[in-house]
Parts: C-alpha cells; sequence; structure tokens
C-alpha cells in the first residue's frame, strides 16, 4: 500500500477506533477511506454502525497528523504496518467474525506460522505449571508449530522463552503498542522473540495497556493458532477467555489437568468437563488439531496439509508426499516414493489410522 493510501487507512482505522466491524461497513459502502472522508453527514450515518458523533469525527482532520506521525515512527525504528489486503497478513485472522483493522509488527510473520498453537495460563504460574508449558512448548516447537502467547509473565512467558531455547518460532500478541512493553521486565524477552518470530498488536505503537483490552487481545492468540492450550488457569481467568473465543472461532481447545486441590487447575478441569481436549503429552495435540485450510510447503519437497504430519517419519513422509488430493492407484503410489511394496502397504495403514489418508477402494488411496 502506498503512503498516501495507508495514512488515509491508518486514519480511518483511528477514527472508527479499533472496533473492525464499523470499519467494514464503512469501507464496503464507500469505495475507499478517502471516500469516507469526503461523504456528506447524510451520506455517513446511512451506513450501518456511524452514528452522528462519529460521522462528526470523519468529517474533522482530527486523525490525519497522528496517523502520518505513526507512519513515520514506524519507518524509524523498523515496525510494520499490515493491512487486511497485505500479502503477508495472516489467513487465520482473515477468518475471523471481527478480525483487526491493522497490525503492527516488530519481527517477520511468516506463512508457516499458518501452523501455530497458542500457549496460556495463569501469571502466577506454580513451578508444575511453568515446567509444563516450557515442555509442550519445546516440543511443539521442535515439531514445526509457532508458539503464540501473551507475553504476560508466568505461563506466557515461560512458553515463549521455551520456543526461543529449542531454535522455534514464536509469537507475542499485545494489548498495548509494540513500542510499548508491557510488562516492562519483558523487554529483553520481547526483543528475541521479533528477532526469532514477532511482536504483534493490533493498537498504535506508543499505545499504553489498558484493562478493557486484554479480552479484545485474547481473541488475537486463538485466532492466529489452529488451537489453544491452557495451562493452569483459576475458575476467572484471562486463559478461560482465550479458550472461549477459540471454541468461537472454530478452533480446538486443550486443556493440561492440575493438582484437584490447586485453584489454578480449576479453570482446566472446567474446560475439560465442558469437552476440551485433556492433553498430557504434545503428541496429544498433533494429533487431534485439524486439517489447514490450505497446504503450507515446508521444504521444497513437502507441504503439510495437517499438523498430525508433523511427528511423520521420514518413510511416512516420503510415502504421504506421494499421495494427491485426488484418488490414486497405490501402484502409482509406489512409483512416486521409490519404496518397496511392502513398505508404501505398510506405511498406508500407519497414515490411515492416523487419518491423514483414506481408502477410496481396495486399490486407490486419497490424502485427507
Amino acid at each position: 500500500m502506498a503512503d498516501h493510501d495507508l495514512i488515509q487507512y491508518l486514519r480511518l482505522v483511528m477514527t472508527t477506533g479499533v472496533g473492525p466491524l464499523t470499519l467494514h461497513s464503512l469501507l464496503s459502502h464507500f469505495e475507499s477511506p478517502e471516500a469516507v472522508f469526503a461523504a456528506s453527514p447524510d451520506e455517513l450515518v446511512a451506513v450501518e454502525g456511524v452514528g452522528i458523533a462519529l460521522a462528526r469525527r470523519l468529517r474533522t482532520t482530527e486523525f490525519l497528523e497522528q496517523a502520518v506521525q505513526t507512519i513515520d515512527f514506524c519507518h524509524e525504528v523498523g515496525i510494520d504496518i499490515i493491512c487486511p489486503d497485505d500479502p503477508s497478513f495472516p489467513r487465520l485472522l482473515k477468518e475471523l467474525p471481527d478480525p483487526p483493522s491493522v497490525l503492527y509488527v516488530r519481527g517477520n510473520l511468516l506463512p508457516t506460522d499458518a501452523l501455530a498453537v497458542a500457549i496460556v495460563g495463569t501469571r502466577g504460574a506454580s513451578a508444575y505449571g511453568r515446567s509444563q508449558a516450557e515442555r509442550l512448548s519445546r516440543a511443539l516447537a521442535r515439531a514445526g508449530l509457532t508458539i503464540v502467547s501473551g507475553l504476560a509473565r508466568g505461563i506466557d512467558a515461560s512458553a515463549h522463552r521455551a520456543a526461543l531455547e529449542t531454535g522455534g518460532r514464536t509469537i507475542a500478541v499485545l494489548s498495548s503498542g509494540v513500542h510499548e512493553i508491557f510488562p516492562p521486565q519483558h523487554v529483553e524477552l520481547a526483543k528475541s522473540i521479533a528477532n526469532q518470530g514477532a511482536v504483534i498488536s493490533e493498537m498504535p505503537p506508543h499505545a499504553k495497556p489498558k484493562k478493557g483490552m486484554f479480552p479484545q487481545r485474547n481473541r488475537l492468540i486463538s485466532g492466529l493458532s489452529l488451537g489453544t492450550i491452557v495451562i493452569e488457569a483459576a475458575t476467572r481467568s484471562g486463559a478461560l477467555i482465550t479458550a472461549r473465543h477459540a471454541g468461537e472461532q472454530g478452533r480446538e481447545v486443550f486443556a493440561l489437568p492440575g493438582l484437584v486441590t490447586s485453584p489454578a487447575a480449576r479453570g482446566c478441569h472446567q474446560l475439560i468437563r465442558d469437552g476440551a481436549h485433556l492433553i498430557q503429552d504434545p503428541e496429544d495435540v498433533l494429533e487431534e488439531l485439524g486439517p489447514l485450510v490450505e497446504g503450507i510447503q515446508i521444504k521444497e519437497d513437502q507441504t503439510i496439509r495437517h499438523a498430525g504430519e508433523l511427528q511423520l517419519n521420514e518413510q511416512e513422509s516420503i510415502v504421504l508426499q506421494a499421495i494427491p488430493l485426488e484418488a490414486t492407484d497405490i501402484d502409482a503410489v509406489v512409483v512416486a516414493s521409490g519404496l518397496p511394496v511392502s513398505r508404501v502397504l505398510s506405511t498406508l495403514s500407519v497414515l490411515e489410522m492416523r487419518r491423514l489418508v483414506r481408502r477410496v477402494s481396495g486399490q486407490c488411496v486419497q490424502r485427507l
């Protein structure tokens, strides 16, 4: 997006606030942000969600200078501004009923980040909670998943650090601006995350954290992820809000059980009673994550269509990559894989049990 267009778009975002629905209504009604600002009050109030007060703000230049200053500052310090029509805007966020209108990014978002799982939980984590967050984060990051969390103390920080230590990718989603790190003691952690992943927010870079913005932020944590893992959460916990968002967004919800006498485990046990997946090991997560909307190329000769493929051995991966999306004769799979018939047949049985392929007939298979 050219700077002039970005200025007008950002000005419109700032004028309407972070709520994306009104912005979407305006852009659906008018052909461009400039057309919105040129519209008459009567034309503006005719748009769903636009009242008299907002129509008046849209007729002023109140946020024009702020938009210019924000863009200049982002250019200066290396913060990317990503709009929904940008190719790097996460597809998973576009699928939300209330996607962010803009993302401010320190670091880089990659196509492989579509293979992501969120790990969230209490700020006052026990030694058990921290160790389990580290164990799961380390194993899932090593398998190839991006770890998403909220940079908070406790479970969030443990998950981020473990992903970094194993050389994996991690994304921190903030309720404040990406230049206003909260909590302050995680400034260095945020720098490390930006170097090995991304720190993102839908708020302008200098925005201070506000209590009411944390639930808003939580929908992005779950929205960026194929599933959300909750580790240690009280019955009134922000982690449960994230889990609720995940369920509403059609994503998987996982909960790690804890001591029945621990108040910090009650939220997890409540989630399990309500239908969340009880997990003990990283494999439990990989097996339950659903298929991807579109394949993700993680290597030149390997495209992932299901998170469960990350735990396959070399032979299983070779056979799976030899199976197209349409029904294919097993003899063709044998030729494409270059493996003996006996190995292909035994591997197909494993892939069937893992729900990665299915038999279309006695002699044909299809990749799911």
